[in-house]
């Protein structure tokens, strides 16, 4: 097995910790195994179902799309490149430098833009709710690709910074990235969260006639789809903060003496956030009706071909 050193990542096992750690590595190899299946075949379906849906506005379709981009490229590269490690490491076999920061490359490529387009679409959400009548004008199909098109430029160019800057600093521009984007996207949330139940004390304040001229006008339906689909990228959030904070976490603890327990909770915590790949699908056929049903015409058509 030959020497080497590392600064680029922040976990590089010795031989004693490839031995302990065994198990653990055959586990999150089965796991990863079946999560980069799920990965992608329920992307691939959720991507052709988000196409068929025509319920939904362009800019959510766009960012829904970016989304699941993201989460196949995990499914693709992100994970059959750590089950990659994982056997080197079962092999005894520790990878050199150039193959761990390959792996942070695409991990943190995939991840950051999954991320920032969860927060343009909560973003997106916000200002449906705000902008009401004015978010058509406002928020063009034109902006919302050119703020994908940015996403991505930004993610390929924050994953390359392992090239040419320390790990420290990489590591706190990621965090400080991270921190900032889960503040202005709470914060997002419980505005929504206040002008949803704004709206519901409004409903019920105005008389039944009132009620129904807004019905026929349709604005009240355009509001409930607006609100589910909040609610529903919401969920969205909410599992990905559950997927990715135990590995943030972890990265800010420094403790020699329980090496092998942070190693093996490590593992697992990446396995977690592979996990959000495959959540999210299930996550838009929960939550988003329209989404849902065209999920289910796409897997009828396809059993009806296959009988």
């Amino acid at each position: 097995m030959a020497e080497t050193s590392c600064d680029a990542v922040h976990y590089l096992p010795t031989l004693s910790e490839v031995q302990k750690l065994h198990s653990s590595y055959i586990a999150n190899c089965v796991f990863n195994s079946f999560l980069s299946y799920t990965a992608i075949m329920l992307n691939i379906v959720t991507i052709h179902a988000i196409r068929k849906t025509s319920s939904l506005p362009k800019q959510l379709k766009t960012l829904l799309l970016s989304l699941a981009v993201s989460d196949i490229g995990v499914g693709l590269l992100g994970e059959p490149f750590y089950i990659s490690l994982l056997v080197r490491w079962l092999q005894k076999d520790i990878p050199d430098c150039i193959a761990y920061n390959g792996f942070f490359i695409v991990i943190r490529l995939f991840s950051l833009a999954s991320y920032l387009t969860v927060v343009a679409i909560s973003v997106d959400r916000f200002l449906a709710i705000h902008l009401h009548l004015r978010y058509q004008e406002l928020v063009t199909y034109q902006r919302v690709v050119a703020v994908v098109v940015s996403v991505w430029v930004f993610s390929v160019l924050i994953s390359l910074t392992t090239f040419w800057l320390a790990t420290e600093i990489s590591s706190v521009a990621l965090s400080s990235i991270g921190t900032a984007c889960v503040i202005a996207t709470t914060t997002i949330y419980w505005r929504i969260y206040l002008a949803l139940k704004r709206h519901k004390n409004q409903m019920e304040a105005i008389q039944l006639q009132e009620i129904r001229e807004i019905t026929q006008n349709g604005n009240m339906a355009n509001f409930a789809s607006i609100r589910k689909s909040a609610v529903g990228v919401f969920y969205v959030y909410l599992v990905f903060l559950v997927c990715y904070l135990p590995h943030f976490l972890l990265l800010l603890i420094h403790a020699p003496s329980f090496a092998v327990i942070k190693h093996t909770l490590e593992l697992y915590s990446m396995t977690l956030i592979f996990l959000n790949s495959s959540l999210n699908p299930v996550i838009y056929c929960w939550k988003m009706k329209h989404i849902r049903r065209a999920i289910m015409n796409i897997l009828r058509n396809f059993i009806r071909r296959h009988h």
